[in-house]
């Protein structure tokens, strides 16, 4: 799930398809082609929050608009995958990062990726909480007891979690459960 985004689809509380956008959004096409007043939702897998495709059109139309457009490459240097932002910092930060070794950009680079490094199974925990959650409020908010499984899940509470979910539509809980299991394995 972390090198590359996939999306989950549900008709009503069943389970559709999981996948790349591409091939979620022509499987939910054909599933409306075959039934145009089907309930279907669209979740990002890595929040869990919804996606929205546009299905207009024929297939590589779809294809085409969800296909990761390449940029024209500029003159010159190749950027490398560089971005460059806004910092605002107070004069002795400034001062700080200018002093250090390979300098400014250099630095903050490496403060970030110690940061991230320091982050690691806490911060996929979290996010694992958040998308779990997120996904859980969209879908099964008016199920029984889902306050308290919120509750166990940012508890790390893996067991009551899931036994306050027993009772929930099956495919939807299963995929809340696939969400949530990272927060679980770090609470382990």
């Amino acid at each position: 799930m972390d090198d590359e985004a996939t999306v989950t689809a549900f008709a009503g509380e069943r389970w559709l398809a999981t996948g790349a956008p591409v091939d979620v959004a022509l499987a939910v096409k054909h599933a409306l082609e075959q039934d145009a007043h089907r309930p279907i939702a669209i979740f990002d897998d890595t929040t869990g929050g919804p996606v929205d495709f546009d299905l207009r059109g024929s297939d590589d139309d779809v294809r085409a608009r969800l296909a990761p457009a390449a940029p024209p490459r500029p003159p010159g240097r190749p950027r490398l995958g560089v971005t460059a932002r806004e910092v605002t910092l107070l004069p002795r930060h400034w001062e700080w990062l200018a002093a250090q070794p390979g300098g400014i950009s250099v630095t903050l680079r490496k403060l970030v990726d110690s940061a991230r490094a320091a982050d690691g199974e806490a911060g996929r925990a979290r996010r694992a909480q958040q998308a779990a959650d997120r996904f859980m409020s969209a879908t099964l908010g008016n199920q029984p007891g889902y306050e308290e499984a919120s509750r166990a899940l940012y508890a790390g509470d893996g067991p009551r979690f899931t036994a306050l979910m027993a009772g929930w539509p099956q495919d939807l809980r299963a995929h809340a459960e696939r969400l949530a299991a990272p927060a679980f394995i770090a609470a382990g």
